[in-house]
């Protein structure tokens, strides 16, 4: 569970960049890496969901 926060935290920190990058300059390549990030993070908050699911059966 802790690597799957790790995992979180850094996909988080490349999208607020990517995304600031974005909205601040125009930068369209930081908008997809964003966009890229976004799916990733939907990825992996589908698999905390899962995760702490598990946990609070035990």
């Amino acid at each position: 569970m802790q690597e799957l926060l790790t995992k979180i935290d850094a996909e988080m920190v490349t999208f607020q960049a990517d995304s600031k990058l974005q909205a601040e300059k125009g930068n369209k390549a930081a908008g997809t890496r964003a966009r890229k990030s976004a799916l990733e993070l939907t990825k992996l908050l589908k698999e905390f969901r899962k995760v702490s699911i598990e946990e609070s059966k035990k």
